[in-house]
């Protein structure tokens, strides 16, 4: 229901509001959101009475604003992205404990790729807090694979939208890209530097989940002059061959 100047529904208006949170800006004023949401200070006022009392944003006793412990609540309830989670952990251990770099789980969301757990390497010279909560798919290793193995219809869909350079070195093409992906299905990982990070390069390998389909991509993320793609691509296949016979196995839950 649209109850605006412009008809924005007042759930499009939260989702703003929710999503102007991210890791590198957690916490708020009340005018930093309204900006950042690109809302009016009055719109983001009267959202926020409601949400902070629904213990989705809470008030911090400085009057700064952050998401509440009950939006996670809500979201982890029934999360793909949280059994996952809980069933990746030990394998991205056992790859970080070899390679000792970044490593990141990743899934296709919405048209982009959404890193749903990453384990940082004290050991990586890389800054971990460039690690993105999203990248566009054709400016990540874990976008290339995840896309390669999708149907064709979602690779089209990506391929026919927009595609921005990143870094000089983000593949934009789409016909280079095609190349790519039939390359990343026949070799079963893929490993570009400086597509998303000119100094990093991503290596990344396919997690199937039930029926043999891309649940995920497991990616080390390594400085681009010392990537030992030879060492580095065991670990990864061996963790997600891990990740994907324990997705494999887990019964689905009956719908009642």
């Amino acid at each position: 229901m649209a109850n605006s100047p412009t008809g924005e529904s007042v759930i499009s208006r939260v989702v703003r509001l929710m999503s102007a949170f991210d890791r590198d800006l957690p916490t708020m004023t009340l005018s930093g959101l309204a900006r950042r949401a690109d809302l009016p200070l009055t719109t983001t006022r009267r959202l926020l009475e409601d949400l902070v009392e629904h213990g989705l944003i809470e008030r911090l006793g400085d009057g700064s604003l952050r998401p509440g412990m009950r939006m996670w609540e809500l979201a982890a309830r029934g999360s793909r992205a949280l059994n996952l989670q809980e069933l990746a952990l030990p394998f991205m251990d056992d790859v970080l404990a070899t390679v000792h770099q970044h490593t990141t789980l990743a899934v296709l969301d919405h048209g982009s790729v959404l890193y749903v757990e990453r384990l940082s390497s004290p050991d990586s010279r890389l800054n971990a807090a460039h690690i993105a909560q999203r990248m566009p798919v054709h400016a990540a290793s874990s976008g290339l694979v995840l896309l390669a193995f999708s149907p064709l219809a979602v690779q089209e869909e990506v391929l026919a939208a927009p595609l921005a350079k990143v870094t000089p070195e983000t593949i934009t093409d789409p016909a280079l890209i095609r190349k790519h992906l039939a390359e990343i299905r026949q070799r079963g990982y893929v490993a570009i530097p400086g597509i998303g990070v000119t100094e990093w390069t991503g290596i990344a390998v396919p997690v199937f989940g039930s029926g043999n389909e891309i649940a995920a991509a497991l990616n080390a993320i390594v400085p681009r002059d010392e990537a030992d793609v030879p060492f580095t691509v065991p670990a990864l296949l061996t963790a997600a061959h891990g990740i994907s016979r324990a997705l494999k196995s887990m019964s689905p839950v009956p719908r009642r």
